[in-house]
């Protein structure tokens, strides 16, 4: 089956990012190596935790902003994570029951819990598929995205805190605009990257300080607000543009959200013309 070649895959040994966020998040789909890696850059930088909690919440008002007021039915989410609360398909369907959703992530565990538990409304459907952001050419290939989604109409593509895991080396705005480039017009963006704009400059000093001394691994990629709007390029944003991801149509009021420092992440929605 392939949850047992999937489970055969997981190396409990080495970190991943999609179990330590499932760790910020409270779930229990993760290791100890996710746990301990967690802690240490909590240690140095409180917010990450807070950071994980609005970044998800964005991911819900960006796809029930997209399936409500721009009427797509189709989604292209890569970089999927561990399935959570309110996971794409559930916020699109919730909103229009024939959405369809391709969920795309190269992590054996998410691979097993999706196809456990991503379950669709039976007016619409869901699919997921073991690739890797780094090969839009794999991902526009499979077959199951074609069985699921029909790419003349509108996709929304959401990459939710998943850019910054690739270096410079990656190409991540190439990546990113080769998927685009394969997606009609009508078709959006939803995407969220880290960044250290908001944080202390005594924060990033010894998060830097960590990352030198070998004590804390240094996975994702800050990006500042110039970088990030570089994925949007050609693209026609929904207000209110590019801003923290607290900032985006938020529903609390001002009072209740958190301060930018502890949620330190971009976020935007565009349409392509």
């Amino acid at each position: 089956m392939p949850e047992s070649r999937g489970a055969d895959r997981i190396d409990t040994t080495v970190v991943h990012p999609a179990r330590r966020y499932n760790y910020w998040l409270g779930g229990k789909d993760n290791f100890a190596v996710d746990r301990e890696s967690g802690d240490q850059i909590a240690a140095v930088y409180p917010g990450v935790r807070t950071l994980a909690r609005e970044n998800r919440a964005f991911l819900g008002r960006a796809v029930r902003f997209l399936a409500r007021e721009a009427g797509v039915r189709q989604f292209l989410d890569i970089g999927t994570g561990i399935p959570s609360a309110d996971n794409t398909h559930e916020v699109a369907q919730s909103v229009a029951p024939e959405s369809r959703v391709v969920y795309v992530d190269n992590d054996p565990m998410v691979l097993v819990h999706a196809r456990a538990l991503l379950t669709s409304d039976p007016a619409g459907a869901t699919a997921y598929l073991d690739a890797d952001l780094r090969d839009p050419e794999k991902i526009l290939a499979d077959p199951q995205l074609h069985t699921t989604l029909d790419l003349s109409r509108p996709v929304a593509l959401v990459l939710v805190a998943v850019t910054h895991f690739l270096t410079d080396d990656d190409r991540p705005h190439e990546r990113v605009a080769q998927l685009l480039d394969a997606l009609p017009s009508g078709s959006w963006l939803a995407l969220t990257h880290f960044t250290t704009d908001h944080i202390p400059a005594e924060i990033v000093q010894r998060m830097e300080a960590e990352f030198t001394a070998g004590r804390m691994k240094q996975d994702a990629v800050s990006r500042d607000r110039a970088e990030f709007a570089r994925f949007f390029t050609g693209l026609q944003l929904a207000d209110p543009g590019i801003v923290p991801v607290t900032e985006w149509r938020p529903q609390a009021p001002p009072a209740q959200r958190p301060p930018l420092a502890d949620a330190s992440i971009y976020g935007a929605v565009a349409r392509k013309p």
